[in-house]
């Protein structure tokens, strides 16, 4: 099954006209009374019930952001995948955007993009850093670190079985594990691996952090990076970091030194906080009803379609998609206005019945599983194949290793990180 992508068409000039935004199943007068939006689930494993009601409503309802500005949020796949491509959309949201995501004073981390006046995170600058990159997270070069990362794996499991029979998996294996192997692919020390938590937590801050605590973590990492760059200039190793600094350094300087330690910074973060949430996310979804698990334990080879499945049907996701419109637009029949805030929900998306069959069924052996989870078009996530390829092993792992694996607690005990743009659970304890 193919999907074909609905024109985003131009809008004449006038204020954004969404749907009404419904409270249970009436719509709210004149559209104004917002529902506010990430939404929260009653039961941190089953789907918020907003989902439904405003993708079934709409493809694009108002909503209220964490800063208390209003934006317009896409439900629907083809909307949501059609925006996505669209260059008319930018990731640079303005500090002084009329609607700011964040809650600190800046706008947090997507309008300290725009402020930056980097050139790598739109456009032309941005197709030549992904160019670079790209060679970072081929399927090759992912391939021949899944003996790493399966090593890492066992050993963890190794470490969880001789302090059992119980655990935390988000502690015991998602914590350590996409950290490790990122810092082995950039080249970072093992006894400096400790220190990217805090400053993760600080930079993807939503509402848990001040401005003031988010630019001394940036102040902090940028601090750190730089001098693991000069001392990778006098010894350089075979890691990535070294290679980035190689192109830095050759006549042709495609990366000055701010977008190197830009990079490496967004490495560090971007590939390991999602994956980390993300293990013990998939763990607490596949126990919660343990037919699922057990489903994987007697046929290890849905693996793969499994990971991809779990990736959809997740109900803790990020904030979503930010775009800054920069004219005018119409998607789905709603109107637009240059200078608004646009938010894609994948996660909504993911769930969109004109795309999905029984997509509030989980479904391990699903096929043509186009999900947005990695989004789509010229910012589609360029680590996909490296998280694909951790969420593998530990499934994997877990299902060979720990076949009676369960939770220990009550699915509805489960708590979610409150705060931060990339959501995960504080604890996912388990029992085998």
């Amino acid at each position: 099954m193919t999907t074909t992508e609905p024109p985003l068409t131009e809008a004449a000039p006038g204020p954004a006209q969404t749907c009404p935004v419904m409270h249970g199943t009436q719509p709210a007068a004149a559209g104004r009374d917002l529902l506010d939006y990430p939404f929260s689930g009653a039961v941190p494993l089953d789907p918020p019930v907003e989902w439904e009601q405003v993708r079934e409503q709409c493809p694009v309802v108002a909503v209220r952001l964490p800063s208390g500005d209003e934006a317009h949020l896409v439900t629907r796949y083809e909307e949501a995948r059609a925006l996505l491509a669209d260059p008319r959309f930018t990731r640079q949201i303005p500090a002084d955007a009329e609607s700011r995501i964040g809650a600190s004073e800046d706008g947090g981390v997507f309008s300290r993009q725009a402020t930056s006046g980097l050139k790598i995170f739109e456009g032309e600058g941005h197709l030549r850093w992904r160019r670079l990159m790209a060679k970072a997270f081929t399927i090759k070069r992912v391939e021949s670190m899944r003996p790493r990362i399966q090593a890492l794996a066992d050993e963890l499991v190794d470490k969880m079985v001789a302090a059992g029979p119980r655990a935390d998996i988000a502690r015991d294996i998602g914590a350590v594990l996409p950290v490790r192997v990122i810092g082995d692919l950039l080249g970072v020390p093992t006894e400096d691996l400790h220190r990217f938590a805090t400053w993760s937590d600080a930079i993807l801050t939503l509402t848990r952090h001040s401005k003031a605590e988010v630019d001394a973590a940036r102040q902090d990492f940028g601090i750190y990076l730089a001098k693991l760059i000069e001392a990778k200039r006098a010894e350089p190793g075979d890691d990535l970091l070294s290679e980035l600094i190689n192109i830095t350094d050759s006549e042709d300087g495609r990366l000055d030194m701010v977008e190197l330690i830009v990079t490496a910074m967004a490495i560090l973060v971007a590939g390991h906080e999602t994956t980390a949430n993300m293990i013990g996310k998939m763990t607490a979804m596949l126990l919660a009803d343990r037919s699922r698990f057990e489903t994987v334990v007697a046929d290890p080879s849905i693996v793969p379609s499994a990971v991809d499945e779990v990736l959809r049907f997740d109900t803790n996701p990020s904030i979503g998609v930010p775009r800054y419109v920069s004219e005018d637009i119409a998607v789905g029949g709603a109107e637009i206005g240059a200078g608004s805030t646009v938010i894609v929900s994948p996660a909504i998306a993911n769930r969109d019945p004109r795309r999905f069959p029984e997509p509030e069924r989980m479904d391990l052996r699903r096929t043509n599983n186009q999900h947005l989870s990695f989004g789509a078009g010229p910012h589609f996530c360029l680590g996909q194949p490296l998280a694909r390829a951790e969420l593998q092993v530990v499934l994997g792992t877990l299902a060979r290793r720990l076949p009676t694996l369960r939770l220990a607690i009550d699915r509805r005990e489960l708590r979610v990180k409150q705060g931060l743009i990339v959501v995960g659970f504080e604890e996912v304890p388990v029992e085998w």
